[in-house]
């Protein structure tokens, strides 16, 4: 019937061009990557292990949802927390209780560089 010539032996697919595109790809996430911490919080986490001690009045700081923070259950704008901790404290190293409410860890971010940019250098994360 039909005479179609001898039949050619099957050719094994090249893997070359497929290591060079596995390489490549390596490359390109190894450059785009970034390698180590860009920031780090420094906090006493409390719980009976930090061991600060406590003088003066309490100074519990509430960070809500949407960045509502409150001292001592009285809410507070952010630009005016650090100056309302002012006559709570006798020094910058007291301790300074924070408490997340909502679990907004960039609004607790915000809370956090607003006090430490104020001096305030002891600062308590509770749950």
């Amino acid at each position: 019937m039909f005479a179609f010539g001898q039949p050619r032996p099957r050719r094994r697919p090249a893997l070359t061009p497929m290591i060079d595109v596995v390489f490549l790809l390596l490359v390109f996430f190894m450059l785009a990557s970034r390698f180590g911490v860009e920031r780090t919080l420094d906090l006493t986490l409390g719980g009976g292990t930090s061991g600060a001690e406590w003088s003066g009045p309490p100074r519990l700081v509430d960070v809500g949802e949407g960045g509502t923070v409150s001292l001592n259950g009285q809410v507070v704008a952010l630009a005016d927390l650090a100056g309302a901790l002012q006559p709570l404290m006798d020094q910058p190293s007291d301790p300074v209780v924070l408490r997340p409410k909502e679990g907004d860890l960039n609004a607790l971010t915000q809370v956090i560089e607003a006090l430490r940019g104020a001096g305030l250098s002891n600062l308590v994360l509770v749950p």
